[in-house]
């Protein structure tokens, strides 16, 4: 099987090419050489079925930063028949670089220059004959977001693979990629000959935009208002979708299940309903909420503004020991602090990476967001829930930088931080399908591997062992129990705290250890934790779990990724104690008020 390379520099719209040319057909793998994964795709190329391997964002091979090692790596570990060369061609002028240093290995390859509909906007005409001609590789321009050229570059990059009859082997791309130099001289004769570029590059409407969105006082006010807009927008449009998926459970539960398992062994029964049918089913009301918020972030986060916000911040978070990369990544974390935390290898500073990884685990991922849209929905109105929401977001910020500010002299950096702002896009309808979907895909699956056995090991903790009078003497009130020194002072009782241990291995099980732990689902549950829970305890709840040890895979990641176990364990010592002073605070300080 052929093997294709697909290697690029940040923000040139690799991803998108990759997601166009593999459809919904990416995996993530193992390779030789490397300690991380990447994501690949069985394609069809010229006749061949080809491995499309999308390797991380570069700005050049000189080895500096991690994924450069990372790239650096898989060429000199692996095979490859082609290389598929992405660039932008509105900053053709500064990309070059790249495939004049990737020329040098040997390797077949192919230019791709994207983003022809901007640049053609831009006033940028590219002789891509000239350009082929001297760069000694085929090259063509495209649109990976409009799919325009798309069919006639593949077309080209197959002939390529086809027109190569040998390729240099790992080693000896080894041994080039030592003696990769300095060539801007050779590029900027290049760009002379073959493209023409007007004076002054004007783009009128990101201007505009960026006049307000970058102001300096209202930059950030406005970055915020938007924030919140964007939960009220889902809370209004989910709510309908969750009450519906609920409804629909319980139906299916009354007229269906029940009546069917009536005269199966009460054991079987209870396992089967009480515990795995309640436990998912409370989880799969949450969906529709999940689904709309990634879908509502994937536009977001192509749309350009993201860095912005990354500018806006970072004279802020450099007082804190950070840049706007860390701001950047915190704000991945949204979606998952795994992938955030790997994304840290793009800071060449080790000091930087380590002091970002410490204060990640801090963002409110999806897995905290189901717990806290379940809580809401409990404890306060549908006007009320996204304002407690954004404000469960506001202390994840607080936190964060709390976190940065106590640690950054013991993780001291001077790296300078460089950033590149996109011009705004709107993403296509497909662009926001596919890439919301994979997003909900990878957490559908990650839920779904804790889920069930967390269900059903809580049904057991609550139900065994089968002589217990009351639910104190299960081994789950026996936890509980246990517990209740440390867990009563801030408002946490022996269910929650069940709750709270499962938390431990990941989020995802929390809601659904609820549903089992009270024995209810649906409005029921709803109902019943409203009767046992006020406001106070509830929003004791969400700080600790919002900042409380992150899930193992995040754990697991925080080693890897920092290679080292000491601060592994800083990071779980360090948010569980913070968890408990700032519920500790909160609790006490609330009752004490009256409330």
């Amino acid at each position: 099987m052929k093997r294709v390379a697909l290697l690029g520099m940040p923000n040139t719209g690799k991803s998108t090419l990759f997601n166009r040319i593999s459809g919904a057909s990416a995996r993530v793998g193992n390779w030789p050489g490397i300690t991380v994964d990447l994501m690949s795709a069985k394609i069809l190329l010229g006749g061949y079925i080809a491995e499309l391997v999308d390797l991380p964002g570069i700005y050049d091979l000189h080895g500096f930063s991690d994924d450069e090692q990372v790239v650096r790596r898989f060429l000199a570990h692996n095979e490859v028949d082609l290389v598929i060369l992405v660039l932008n061609t509105t900053q053709i002028d500064r990309q070059l670089s790249l495939a004049l240093q990737v020329r040098t290995l040997g390797l077949p390859v192919m230019l791709m220059l994207n983003m022809a509909d901007e640049a053609r906007r831009s006033g940028i005409s590219v002789n891509t004959e000239a350009m082929s001609r001297q760069l000694g590789m085929p090259v063509a321009t495209l649109s990976a977001k409009y799919g325009e050229g798309f069919p006639q570059a593949l077309q080209l990059a197959a002939q390529t693979m086809q027109a190569a009859e040998q390729h240099p082997a790992p080693a000896e791309v080894q041994a080039r990629l030592d003696t990769v130099t300095k060539i801007e001289q050779e590029m900027e004769s290049i760009v002379k000959e073959s493209v023409q570029i007007p004076v002054q590059l004007t783009d009128a409407l990101t201007a505009r935009l960026d006049k307000t969105l970058l102001h300096p006082w209202l930059g950030l006010p406005i970055f915020f208002i938007a924030l919140f807009l964007l939960f009220q927008f889902i809370f209004t449009l989910g709510t309908p979708l969750q009450d519906a998926v609920a409804w629909a459970l319980e139906l299916g539960r009354t007229s269906l299940l029940d009546p069917l398992m009536a005269s199966w062994p009460h054991w079987l029964s209870g396992l089967l309903l009480d515990g795995i049918y309640n436990g998912v089913g409370t989880v799969a009301a949450f969906v529709p909420l999940i689904i709309l918020f990634f879908f509502v972030m994937t536009m977001v986060e192509d749309s350009g503004y993201l860095s912005r916000a990354a500018f806006l911040m970072d004279a802020f978070m450099a007082r804190l020991g950070l840049d706007g990369r860390g701001f950047v990544m915190v704000l991945m974390g949204f979606g998952c602090n795994v992938p955030a935390l790997m994304g840290t290898r793009v800071m060449r500073n080790r000091a930087s990476r380590l002091l970002t990884m410490l204060v990640i685990p801090f963002s409110l991922c999806s897995a905290r967001l189901q717990v806290f849209l379940f809580m809401t929905a409990v404890l306060f109105t549908p006007q009320q829930a996204p304002v407690v929401l954004f404000g469960m977001y506001l202390m994840s910020f607080a936190i964060t930088f709390l976190s940065a500010l106590l640690f950054k002299r013991h993780f001291k950096s001077s790296e300078p931080f460089i950033l590149e702002l996109p011009p705004y896009r709107f993403p296509t309808p497909r662009q926001i399908l596919l890439r919301g979907w994979q997003e909900v895909g990878h957490f559908l699956h990650r839920a779904s591997k804790f889920i069930i056995a967390g269900v059903v090991l809580v049904w057991v903790l609550t139900h065994y062992p089968v002589d217990a009078q009351s639910s104190l003497d299960t081994y789950a009130g026996m936890i509980g129990h246990f517990l209740s020194p440390v867990l009563t002072p801030i408002g946490i009782d022996d269910h929650l705290s069940i709750a709270l241990i499962f938390g431990f291995v990941a989020k995802e099980v929390v809601v659904g250890s609820l549903a089992v732990i009270y024995g209810q689902q649906g409005d029921a549950l709803t109902q019943l934790m409203a009767a046992q829970l006020d406001w106070v305890k509830g929003v004791s709840f969400m700080l600790f779990t919002l900042i409380y040890t992150p899930c193992l895979a995040t754990i697991a990641t925080l080693k890897t990724e920092s290679r080292s176990r000491a601060f592994m364990w800083l990071s779980i010592g360090w948010s569980l104690s913070l968890a408990w002073i700032v519920s500790f605070v909160f609790y006490q300080g609330a009752r004490a008020l009256g409330f």
